[in-house]
């Protein structure tokens, strides 16, 4: 078994130090938080470390190779005449050009915005149309489309394509034409104030309609994605490989791009989307010691017949997340890899980090998001009366406030002022409760309750139901709207190979296990897979589409 890690303070230590010099050079205090400086200096204190390898293609990239092209990206970038404040999409999958621009930009205290490259043209000119971009980064095949989204709101931004276009600026031509001759010991990042200036542009909400952008600043991030590593004691490189499982418009692919090279982990990120043969093919072939996924992914991976092509003995670290995370899965991991060390963690992009660390004490039977990080203060408010909640054992929204949450959504006023209370609370739109030893357990999605009569219904407490029908891989519950009844809960559930359960067996053990107006009154819908969003969690708003389209056929 794993030695149980506890929480303690190296990599405040480590990151002390590091800033610490930075601030001697500079003679800015406020310097400690400058994700760009920091960035430069990581880079030219280990050139010969390999920072990030694209493991759909195999290519790698150091952190003095590194150094040398964002410079010159910073460079062009300027030459472009972009400045402080401006905002950088990203649109691309992570290979080995995706991150250069993305770091020059910290350089700079320019905006950097990733978006989701699946994204249509309509979805494109609502985002732009937020956030008006000055330059976009993105792949040939999706130029087309994004100029169509300019036109639109009559931008003249410009587009950098990654790979050769017919008519636009490439990758390599955009450094060669933009750049000039400057060496990296020349270049200076620009000063600015690191509490007021936004360093990411963080999608939130993408399942539900056209995202947010969570507007985290470099204060935000320099003082909360530490946290994220406060288990460990080995400082540089707490841990020798991790995967990324998600695009870079998520928050844990934008923390480990930000933080790999500057506690020197590789990091393993593909170019190709994350299915599961693929997931298989590169911790077989590059042994990652540390990853994040979402419990739908993972439960995926453990399919039975399937799992065996793979050997996750080389995970020291694996870490779940996104959504609530079944006692049964954890359970189920450990029993195959005894001596991986797996965590339950639950974060936001509006705190840029997480709210919660598992101590590996969890209550027999739970799963429970943790005890709290220290920089966050909480509170647990009744939905009804808006009162707090001060006793164990009671549902209640979580509402957190700290140095690293976000201050505003990127010109958003109106929901800006939707999600934060009085005092600048951010209201999470998450259930928990607490026990008596302040472990903090998720309950549920408050948008995600479905609403039956006069009651609620979690669709979280009938997946956990379900899950305990042998035979059943994995399972998601949505709701099919009713004019009479409000919404009527329906089971979508995976098969595990060669069983034969049926949607009778499917009701009956939920009818033996909860309350009448629990029901699956919407029926059972067998699926080969649970659909998921590019992050790997459960795709809500497409289930709900496939059971009113079952519904209606």
């Amino acid at each position: 078994m794993y030695p149980r890690r506890r929480v303690n303070d190296s990599v405040h230590w480590f990151m002390n130090d590091l800033t610490s010099r930075i601030v001697a050079d500079s003679g800015i205090p406020t310097d400690r938080h400058h994700l760009g400086k920091i960035l430069l200096q990581s880079f030219k204190d280990s050139p010969d470390f390999v920072m990030q390898i694209d493991g759909a293609t195999g290519e790698s990239e150091t952190s003095g190779s590194a150094l040398e092209r964002t410079v010159r990206c910073a460079i062009a970038l300027k030459n472009l005449g972009l400045e402080h404040r401006d905002v950088m999409v990203l649109m691309a999958p992570s290979h080995i050009d995706l991150a250069i621009p993305f770091y020059a930009a910290m350089y700079l205290g320019v905006i950097a915005s990733a978006i989701d490259r699946t994204l249509g043209v309509s979805e494109l000119q609502g985002t732009f149309d937020v956030s008006r971009p000055k330059v976009i980064f993105c792949q040939s095949d999706r130029a087309p489309d994004v100029q169509l989204a300019l036109n639109g709101i009559e931008s003249d931004a410009f587009i950098v394509t990654f790979d050769k276009g017919d008519y636009l600026c490439s990758f390599p031509e955009f450094l060669d034409t933009y750049g000039d001759n400057s060496t990296v010991e020349e270049f200076k990042p620009t000063d600015f104030d690191p509490d007021d200036t936004v360093a990411l542009l963080i999608a939130t909400s993408g399942t539900t309609g056209l995202p947010k952008g969570a507007a985290a600043t470099h204060k935000n991030l320099s003082i909360t994605l530490p946290y994220l590593w406060t288990r460990h004691t080995q400082f540089p490189h707490p841990t020798k490989m991790i995967m990324i499982g998600s695009p870079l418009q998520w928050l844990t692919a934008l923390i480990n791009f930000l933080m790999s090279p500057i506690l020197q982990y590789t990091r393993l990120q593909t170019s190709q989307s994350l299915t599961q043969q693929h997931a298989y093919d590169l911790i077989n072939a590059y042994k990652p010691t540390h990853t994040v996924l979402s419990p739908t992914f993972m439960n995926t991976l453990l399919t039975p017949g399937d799992r065996e092509q793979c050997d996750f003995s080389c995970l020291d670290t694996l870490m779940l997340g996104g959504s609530a995370v079944p006692a049964d899965l954890i359970t189920d991991i450990k029993a195959i890899i005894p001596n991986t060390e797996v965590l339950n963690v639950y974060g936001m992009s509006e705190i840029t980090t997480i709210a919660f660390i598992d101590e590996g004490m969890n209550p027999p039977g739970s799963a429970p998001a943790g005890k709290p990080v220290s920089f966050l203060q909480y509170r647990l408010i009744d939905v009804e009366t808006q009162e707090d909640i001060y006793e164990p054992n009671r549902n209640g929204e979580l509402w957190l406030k700290g140095p690293g949450m976000i201050k505003f959504y990127y010109n958003n006023p109106e929901a800006t002022e939707e999600t934060f209370a009085e005092g600048q609370w951010f209201k999470t739109g998450d259930m928990f409760y607490r026990d008596e030893n302040f472990n903090f357990f998720f309950v549920e999605r408050i948008k995600m309750l479905l609403k039956y009569m006069n009651y609620q219904i979690s669709p979280v407490e009938l997946e956990v139901t379900i899950r305990q029908l042998p035979g059943v891989l994995d399972v998601a519950v949505t709701g099919i709207p009713d004019s009479k009844c409000g919404e009527l809960p329906v089971a979508c559930v995976v098969r595990c190979p060669g069983s034969d359960i049926t949607a009778e067996d499917v009701k009956q053990i939920v009818r033996d296990n909860l309350a009448d107006f629990k029901q699956l009154r919407g029926g059972v819908i067998f699926l080969d897979t649970i659909p998921q969003t590019a992050s790997t969690k459960v795709h809500r708003r497409e289930l709900k589409e496939i059971a009113m389209q079952r519904q209606a056929e």
